[in-house]
């Protein structure tokens, strides 16, 4: 990493969670702050800001003598992961289709098509967060957006266990039948397609 002096905690922090969730960094494994502050050329002041921002995503845990470590892989997680998004990203699909601009819904399918080439695990699952927010981008609400966000960047870890071995190239045919919904505005059609694909997922 070069120029590290001008990263911020929050950058620190997405690089980290960026290699989290590829496994870069193994379940378990202890994030060290004297050795992740020299690759960014950084004091360990944003360093220690940039485990806290990790801790309080869920992607770290922070325990006396201990240390931070990288979260594990846990199943009872992955599961309230899965019925917090079935429980929050419908809302947000249901508020934003109708909200859509046709430069927001043309970004959507931008998206879409983006997933639908990818190559590989890796490329395919940053693409297929980016379409899933850009189908949400006319929801008016921040917060809730913050924590979908959240909530896929976790999911994230779990779905490239699962599936890294096993992904091949692939058109989604609900990614499909969701944007034919958005573009005839039916928020009812989108969620409903969207709750029986986020369903499927492990």
């Amino acid at each position: 990493m070069t120029e590290g002096r001008s990263l911020s905690p929050e950058k620190i922090a997405e690089d980290l969670s960026y290699r989290i969730i590829r496994g870069g960094f193994l379940p378990g494994e202890k994030l060290r702050q004297d050795h992740i502050a020299e690759e960014f050329r950084v004091s360990h002041v944003p360093v220690r800001e940039a485990f806290l921002r990790l801790v309080a995503k869920g992607l770290a845990v922070s325990k006396p003598r201990h240390g931070v470590r990288v979260a594990p892989l846990d199943p009872d997680a992955q599961r309230e992961v899965k019925v917090m998004r079935l429980a929050l990203e419908p809302v947000a699909l249901m508020h934003s289709v109708p909200q859509l601009t046709p430069a927001q819904i043309g970004a959507a399918e931008e998206a879409r098509r983006h997933c639908d080439a990818c190559e590989n695990i890796f490329d395919w699952e940053a693409a297929n967060r980016a379409f899933h927010m850009a189908t949400m981008a006319g929801c008016a609400m921040p917060r809730l957006l913050e924590e979908i966000a959240n909530l896929q960047l976790l999911a994230a870890r779990y779905i490239l266990v699962h599936y890294k071995d096993r992904w091949r190239p692939r058109i989604d045919p609900d990614h499909h039948a969701l944007m034919a919904a958005i573009r005839r505005k039916d928020p009812r059609m989108a969620t409903s397609i969207l709750e029986r694909h986020l369903s499927r997922l492990n």
